[in-house]
């Protein structure tokens, strides 16, 4: 299998984990995204990815996008840890709980949405973080209420880790980056503390990423 991703993309972090999780091995394919105007605008990852988004997988004649549906893919095709509970009720609750990240939290921070905002709009990178911090804010507070309402677990909705928890840790990185404060945020704290003791996590943090840059 072909992972094409880079270290920074929130997307591609949450399939790193997945992957971890799984216990499956793949060949990685870094797509700078902003390296000579970015690589994954090249007519060679259109064709894979017609959005110009990471991350893509290639297995075999297969192509995928979407992180979402490439985990989903994972879970449903490879053995390995269970990413969604059986249950349809929860299932349905860590659907929507990943897709609040993945859906409306994520993109507003998207490379492609601040340099549109850097072009046409002049902001500069005082107005870009506070832009992010917004809605990383807005939509962390509405996952921390979620969560609240539920008995408390180790991780999001289990004593296992499943796709809400797989979201969450790479958001709760971004929110750092941008200078997100967190502390009225402690279940999301404590459950992606928790996150970051496993191997899984923690391997799959940019950091230790191939492509990493400071």
């Amino acid at each position: 299998m072909i992972f094409h991703g880079y270290f920074r993309s929130s997307a591609a972090y949450r399939c790193r984990i997945a992957f971890n999780l799984k216990g499956i091995s793949y060949d990685f394919v870094s797509v700078h995204l902003r390296r000579d105007g970015g690589e994954q605008k090249t007519p060679a990852y259109r064709a894979l990815n017609p959005q110009a988004l990471v991350p893509t997988i290639e297995d075999g004649d297969f192509q995928l996008t979407q992180s979402l549906a490439i985990i989903e893919w994972l879970d449903e095709t490879r053995l390995g840890q269970k990413l969604l509970p059986e249950d349809p009720n929860l299932r349905a609750e860590v659907r929507a709980f990943a897709q609040i990240i993945a859906c409306d939290i994520h993109p507003l921070q998207n490379l492609r949405v601040l340099d549109y905002l850097k072009s046409e709009f002049g902001a500069d990178q005082a107005a870009l973080d506070r832009w992010c911090g917004r809605w990383i804010a807005d939509g962390l507070n509405a996952c921390e209420a979620l969560l609240s309402r539920r008995p408390a677990t180790t991780y999001a909705f289990a004593e296992t880790p499943t796709l809400a928890d797989i979201c969450l840790v790479p958001q709760m990185f971004s929110a750092a980056r941008f200078g997100v404060d967190t502390t009225a945020m402690p279940r999301l704290r404590a459950i992606a503390a928790a996150c970051e003791q496993l191997d899984a996590f923690a391997d799959a943090h940019p950091r230790k990423q191939p492509d990493w840059e400071a």
